[in-house]
């Protein structure tokens, strides 16, 4: 790696807000021998641009001996960022690659074939006269020869150990601030139907009644793997398969996989990885295995794959805790940090809290929210508005009550199935909806009019029942648990402020992200600390129906119903506007969904 070319590295024409002491800041910092660089940098800073600019340091190939990694990666866990890179003019030098199943076969009759499921992965000694120029396989040998290859991190780790994707000298992340949460859900086993193409032909124990629950687990999973190699082995005799067997012969040799690597990690005496058990139902019900810091897993998929590191996100909040997280050694890892550019002023926080979002009082507080999004709806009549559910059975029970105060024309909700089809026909439309999202708090950007106001309606602590979070909080690891919440808090802040000349609202609704704030402060950063500290209460207008429903329809109330308005759809069971199911591209597997 050479630092110093980090600024000849940099795409645009001329800097902005304090990019270019950001580069000076990161050369500095490898310069000194550090192998991985934290970039703590907050929305707006251009984070891919620089992320493009470290790139250009990689070693080159006419720079390196035959054995030495030469060029880099670029990666991130969102399919959303990505898919920005792709489209930004200064980034096309960024050799993007996908998984399979994203692209299609070219062959007559295959056109509507992803290449996971096209006749070369379902004919035995199938000789694809196209190959060279496959669209999967064109774009694969183009990235793994371009400078800078770029890839989802679900591609990225899938592909550790591949001939084609090499180690390379450095390897860019992009929101890393999540890497080891990202890694655990990678490595999770979830056994049940759904996952288990043999469901029927196993005998699920009772993992809890066991002894050791986790030992058990590990001794089924090796009779699933044996079940899972017969079954796949009987497919790969055939000499052809059909869509479905491939998928099923994929899926087969994917799980067994999975299994082989938790076996082997908890059979191994100098393992660091910790592993629980969840089974609600006993014997014969479905489970998940689930791994707790998982850094022998990130050594292979992702440290294993350079020699310098850049990870750039804007809520990395505590660098010793991060590394302990991830298996890095903080002694051997820098921390720049940039400063935000954006005034404070133009991203105010608004404390209009109606209770707290607990699952004990949850029921006695929605309905004041629901009230309050009635009075924000009036304040904001003529602005797109985002509100962040945190469930899917806060948004349903928020829609509803909206519905039923005649607003439910101006509102607009999604399922799991159409969340990107709903989200690009709210962006798209120039009415001032109001958008309920569940996890939506990263990776969107809302420039501009896109959305002027958005509502914060629950504290996002995560899950405490479930059994990573439970035996965390066990071990007394409280301040992990607000970092992580806070760190969403933040994240979703920064969703409609964009730019310098940019400005949006944010409002709490639930009481509990008070308490957040001053359980987390020691970890905030300075610019989100000013707009705490700068926190008012906000004049409100009376709830007002009418004045809710703004300049949709004209002002009058519909009742939640579609009344013959020219190009709007029927609305769903709650009484909002919702579309039919459509794909599932912005899960952070999709990328890799059934690829073989």
């Amino acid at each position: 790696m050479n630092p110093d070319r980090i600024f000849e590295g940099f795409p645009a024409p001329s800097y902005r807000g304090n990019q270019e002491q950001a580069l000076r800041d990161i050369r500095d910092a490898f310069a000194a021998g550090n192998d991985v660089v934290l970039v703590r940098a907050p929305t707006g800073s251009g984070k891919s641009l620089l992320a493009r600019a470290i790139a250009g340091c990689a070693r080159r190939v006419d720079e390196a001996e035959p054995k030495e990694a030469t060029d880099a990666y670029y990666t991130t866990p969102q399919v959303s960022q990505l898919d920005d890179v792709a489209t930004d003019d200064l980034l096309t030098d960024l050799k993007i690659i996908r998984g399979k199943g994203n692209y299609d076969c070219i062959l007559p009759g295959e056109h509507d074939t992803p290449v996971n499921r096209a006749p070369c992965v379902r004919e035995k000694g199938f000789d694809c006269t196209v190959r060279h120029r496959c669209p999967y396989f064109s774009d694969r040998a183009i990235a793994s020869s371009r400078s800078i290859a770029a890839m989802t991190l679900a591609y990225f780790m899938q592909t550790a150990g591949s001939d084609v994707f090499r180690k390379r000298d450095v390897v860019v992340i992009d929101e890393a601030h999540g890497l080891a949460e990202w890694a655990e859900m990678y490595a999770t086993i979830e056994v049940k139907p759904r996952t288990v193409p043999v469901w029927d032909d196993i005998g699920v124990p009772d993992i809890d009644a066991a002894d050791d629950s986790v030992d058990r687990a590990a001794r089924f999973a090796e009779t699933l793997m044996g079940v899972c190699k017969r079954a796949k082995d009987d497919l790969i005799a055939k000499p052809e398969l059909t869509p479905d067997e491939a998928a099923r012969r994929d899926r087969l040799q994917e799980l067994h996989g999975e299994l082989k690597w938790f076996v082997e990690d908890y059979r191994d005496p100098t393992s660091a990885t910790t592993w629980v058990v969840d089974q609600e139902g006993g014997e014969g019900t479905p489970l998940v295995i689930k791994p707790l810091n998982p850094e022998k897993y990130l050594k292979h998929t992702v440290w294993d794959r350079g020699n310098k590191f850049a990870l750039l996100s804007a809520t990395i909040l505590n660098k010793e805790a991060f590394c302990r997280q991830v298996g890095l050694n903080p002694a051997n890892v820098a921390l720049v940090d940039v400063d935000h550019t954006f005034p404070v002023e133009n991203r105010p926080l608004y404390d209009v809290t109606q209770g707290k979002m607990t699952f004990e009082h949850r029921d006695e507080t929605i309905p004041k929210i629901a009230r309050l999004l009635v009075r924000l709806m009036a304040k904001h009549p003529d602005k797109k508005g985002l509100v962040h559910a945190h469930s899917y059975g806060i948004q349903e029970k928020l829609a509803t009550r909206l519905a039923e105060f005649g607003v439910g024309e101006r509102v607009r909700i999604h399922s799991r199935e159409d969340r990107d089809a709903e989200l690009d026909a709210w962006k798209a439309t120039d009415e001032p909806e109001l958008f309920i999202s569940v996890k939506m708090e990263e990776a969107l950007d809302l420039k501009g009019d896109l959305c002027r106001w958005q509502v914060l309606c629950k504290a996002p602590y995560l899950n405490t029942s479930d059994s990573r979070v439970a035996r965390r909080l066990e071990e007394g690891q409280w301040a992990w648990y607000h970092r992580a919440a806070l760190r969403t808090v933040i994240q979703a802040c920064g969703r409609v402020v964009r730019a310098p000349d940019d400005y949006g609202d944010t409002y709490l609704a639930d009481s509990s992200l008070l308490d957040l704030f001053d359980r987390a402060q020691p970890d905030m950063p300075d610019w989100f600390r000013d707009q705490v500290v700068r926190m008012s209460k906000p004049d409100l207008p009376d709830f007002d129906p009418d004045a809710a429903l703004g300049e949709v329809s004209g002002g009058h109330r519909t009742g939640g119903s579609s009344r013959g308005r020219r190009g709007r759809r029927s609305t769903g069971s709650s009484g909002v506007k919702q579309s039919s199911a459509e794909q599932r591209k912005n899960h952070p597997l999709s990328d890799v969904w059934g690829d073989g």
